[in-house]
């Protein structure tokens, strides 16, 4: 088991992305928090890895507020004895234009996407340093190194993520604490299909084949793997590295028919 005796706080952990790393986590020997909002998806996912003989604890949070987040910390300290490892991975999207966007549209995605990350790494870096180290994995997007219709904010938000990394790394590399970033693209989670009429998924899914040049959205346990990676000995001269998993779709430039297949859909 590759994380065995680690305790990991995975936040997001009811849905996608999140919910796959933390079941993958759990099975590879780490004693798993799970963070979200929903306190039944949250209790139902801590139950499923207890069934299978993980450990597991979810505890309610909004990454946005610091009272959640020292929450979150606390309960983490007192049921397993310390933090190893962070993935910051929750996100949420809005899909409007920037001129159709709010101030407080604007400020709620930024809060959570953004200042989430930076609340969340923060909050854990005295009980990593108290162990020596640590690891923090902080979930950005290729839309923060390239954008389509309606997701001016979210952009931005995974934009800053990368910079935010970066400086984390440089900061606290004497600490002991190494932090990365994934950029997932197109994966098959709820937000990948957000806003499109469910008659039109089918039509979605197959022209989001059609331009991927591996031919397929990737799944939620793929981006899980690479977040993996991250937080093993493999990975341990690897600090303020941004890695991308997006099925190539970043490697045709400019992308004509990626940006036009995107037209409504959001990552």
């Amino acid at each position: 088991m590759k994380l065995l005796g680690k305790v990991a706080i995975v936040t997001g952990a009811t849905h996608g992305i999140g919910l796959a790393t933390a079941r993958l986590f759990a099975s590879e020997g780490a004693a798993t928090v799970l963070a979200g909002r929903s306190r039944r998806d949250g209790d139902a996912a801590a139950k499923s890895i207890l069934d299978e003989g993980g450990r597991a604890l979810f505890v309610e949070t909004d990454v946005s507020s610091s009272r959640d987040v020292s929450a979150l910390v606390a309960a983490t300290l007192a049921e397993f004895g310390g933090i190893d490892i962070l993935v910051n991975n929750a996100g949420i999207e809005i899909g409007k234009p920037l001129l159709e966007t709010t101030e407080e549209e604007w400020d709620r995605l930024l809060a959570v996407n953004l200042k989430g990350h930076f609340l969340c790494a923060t909050a854990v870096v005295p009980s990593m340093r108290a162990r020596g180290g640590g690891s923090i994995v902080n979930t950005s997007s290729v839309l923060a190194v390239s954008t389509m219709h309606g997701c001016g904010a979210y952009s931005t938000s995974k934009a800053g993520i990368l910079g935010l990394t970066r400086s984390m790394a440089f900061e606290w590399a004497p600490l002991g604490i190494r932090v990365n970033g994934v950029l997932p693209g197109s994966t098959d989670t709820d937000m990948m299909w957000f806003g499109i009429p469910e008659d039109e998924l089918e039509d979605r899914r197959q022209a989001e084949e059609d331009v991927l040049p591996l031919g397929r959205v990737g799944r939620p346990d793929e981006i899980a793997q690479a977040t993996l990676w991250f937080c093993t000995e493999a990975a341990s001269f690897a600090t303020g590295s941004l890695l991308v998993v997006d099925g190539g779709a970043l490697t045709e430039y400019p992308s004509p028919r990626w940006h036009s297949s995107h037209a409504a859909a959001s990552l």
